[in-house]
């Protein structure tokens, strides 16, 4: 039996009012949107999302301004290299597309900094076309519900999409909302540490909780490392720095941000490679142009 039925009923009564859910909601704002949420929490986006649409509503918008531009106004999303990604994606899609998003997932895979799982939501979520989109939350609830284990696996394409395929209605619209839902029920009902089964639409369907929740057998996804003290947390501070400035950031500088010089040159040699920052010890250092 398909968790579609019981997913799509749940999530029109109970699914979040975000604004790459409403009506007439511009493909580029999915981009945008799917690209601002890889590794960064729903609260801290929507604010930064309606910001940054604000100032560049359209692809060519954001083309015509320097990349510098773009990792000023990404601020503390992290993983600040989805910036330049997102700009650079934005001179492609004008470039090539005459400035209009891409609906299909091959044109959208080859824009710089598009994977599979955004090529996919951007075709589903922007265009309403019918193909499974499948993220963490998504594996969690398939693994639970379908597969009966209490955690889910690596990602693997090969698994996750022909699972969710066949989870998702005939009806294009249908299988939308499916989409959605799944992810929904993860984040919100489905969660990694507490789930809570006595709210879940699926509860009465659900392979683990009918096989009595048994608990996780063989090796755990790698967690995220913390945060404090870490090769990115000087990483950000010294992005930080860079942002404020409107001139080249001196040597000194830098060195006042954090005391470890060994992990400080590391992080800022692997800014300068990941092509976030320009400059040298004497000349001092930029964001890109």
């Amino acid at each position: 039996m398909s968790i579609s039925p019981a997913v799509n009923a749940w999530f029109r009564e109970n699914g979040r009012d975000l604004p790459w859910r409403r009506p007439g909601f511009p493909a580029w704002g999915t981009l945008v949107s799917e690209i601002m949420l890889q590794q960064t929490p729903v609260v801290r986006v929507v604010p930064r999302l309606e910001q940054w649409l604000e100032r560049w509503p359209t692809p060519p918008d954001l083309a015509a301004s320097p990349a510098s531009d773009a990792v000023r106004a990404w601020e503390r999303l992290g993983y600040p290299r989805r910036a330049l990604a997102l700009h650079a994606a934005a001179v492609a899609i004008t470039d090539r597309h005459g400035g209009v998003v891409p609906e299909d997932v091959p044109s959208l895979l080859a824009l710089p900094g598009v994977g599979d799982y955004t090529a996919r939501a951007v075709a589903v979520f922007a265009y309403g076309h019918r193909h499974p989109v499948v993220d963490t939350n998504v594996r969690r609830v398939l693994a639970r519900a379908v597969e009966g284990v209490a955690e889910p696996w690596a990602p693997r394409a090969t698994r996750d999409l022909p699972l969710m395929e066949s989870q998702l209605p005939a009806d294009d619209e249908e299988a939308r909302v499916t989409n959605a839902g799944v992810m929904e029920l993860g984040a919100l009902v489905c969660t990694a540490r507490a789930p809570l089964c006595d709210s879940c639409p699926l509860l009465e369907q659900c392979a683990w909780v009918a096989a009595g929740r048994p608990a996780h057998v063989g090796p755990r996804l790698r967690v995220q490392p913390r945060f404090e003290g870490s090769d990115r947390q000087v990483r950000g501070l010294i992005m930080a720095e860079l942002r404020a400035s409107d001139i080249p950031v001196t040597s000194a500088e830098i060195e006042r941000v954090w005391t470890d010089a060994a992990q400080r040159d590391r992080a800022l040699a692997g800014l300068i490679r990941d092509g976030l920052a320009t400059g040298s010890p004497d000349e001092g250092y930029t964001l890109p142009d």
